[in-house]
């Protein structure tokens, strides 16, 4: 009996390695194409991967776009040509971490560094000076948040922000509820590391698709896309340091709350209402409440975390409606 656990054990281990070294998935020819339409700068040695597309002739205003955890800039692609439409510019990056952009290990992630990175991208293409309109989901709330939070404190490197919309994003800790999984990798201590390197597209599809509403899935093909971005790099390795973003979140909740509070510019929410990560009604309560000057998008009952995925024709045209209000 020993002697077979023994043998169970040698031909476990080659398997395991074999397993743990399996190349990322090859970019889909959509997917592909979206890389080969971006550039890279370096950021203090890093690569960051963006876009940035030239649009309405006539127009002189410009879109940023800042995406959420833990997909990427590609998150924009349904949207990408409707925007092109109506903007002179439309510009989107992978934060640090994800998509194809750099992602070092070990390294701290945070949500300020994101900040930064915008801001050098912006100066690197000469738009430190022009209003922006931001737009953003999930993680990229966050980041927005403290874009704000600089702006109006008049700090170096700001952008000149002339309106802010959000989508889907944690922005309130206390109605804010991470899936299990984000759970076990954020705070796992010595297992996150483990879970990380045994995460597959299996146990990833599982896990995202029930932020997803239940007629709104994205098909197999536009999951594969989802992971690849991530297996790129290795980033499946860094993201249970990513995740630290749900813990900054709490605390500085003062911080980027009260940026939106204090806010003079136009601001606007886009909900997915079927969101098991910010409920409803929990979270849009709570957000008319604190932020009463905010205008609002509540999409049909079955969308969920991903609007812009799942409702690109509603999330476009809530978005669009807000743009042409002032």
């Amino acid at each position: 009996m020993k002697e077979w656990w023994i043998q169970v054990g040698l031909l476990g281990i080659p398997l395991l390695a074999v397993y743990l070294h399996i190349p990322p998935p090859q970019l889909s020819p959509e997917l592909h194409s979206w890389k080969s339409s971006g550039r890279f700068f370096t950021y203090k040695g890093l690569s960051i991967f963006y876009r940035d597309s030239w649009g309405a002739v006539g127009s002189s205003e410009i879109v940023v776009l800042l995406h959420g955890f833990p997909t990427s800039s590609y998150d924009w692609f349904k949207i990408w040509e409707g925007l092109s439409q109506r903007f002179h510019r439309v510009i989107a990056l992978d934060f640090l971490g994800f998509g194809f952009s750099d992602k070092p290990r070990p390294h701290q992630y945070s949500i300020f560094e994101q900040a930064s990175i915008v801001e050098a991208l912006l100066g690197q293409l000469g738009l430190q000076n022009q209003r922006i309109h931001l737009l953003s989901h999930d993680y990229g709330d966050t980041v927005a948040q403290e874009l704000l939070y600089r702006y109006q404190r008049n700090r170096t490197g700001r952008l000149l922000i002339g309106s802010l919309c959000l989508s889907n994003g944690g922005i309130f800790p206390e109605t804010h509820h991470p899936t299990l999984l984000q759970k076990l990798l954020k705070d796992g201590g010595l297992i996150s590391p483990i879970l990380t390197r045994l995460m597959n597209f299996f146990f990833f599809a599982k896990g995202l698709t029930v932020v997803f509403g239940p007629y709104t899935r994205p098909s197999e093909a536009e999951m594969w896309d989802m992971w690849a971005g991530i297996r790129t790099n290795d980033g499946n390795l860094v993201i249970d340091s990513l995740l630290q973003y749900i813990n900054q979140r709490k605390k500085h909740r003062d911080r980027w709350v009260g940026a939106l509070a204090s806010m003079a510019v136009p601001l606007h929410f886009i909900y997915g209402p079927l969101d098991p990560v910010n409920p409803h009604p929990e979270f849009m309560n709570l957000y008319r409440k604190m932020l009463p000057q905010s205008t609002v998008s509540i999409l049909d009952d079955h969308i969920s975390h991903y609007p812009q995925l799942e409702d690109p024709m509603g999330f476009l045209n809530a978005y669009l409606n807000f743009i042409n209000s002032f």
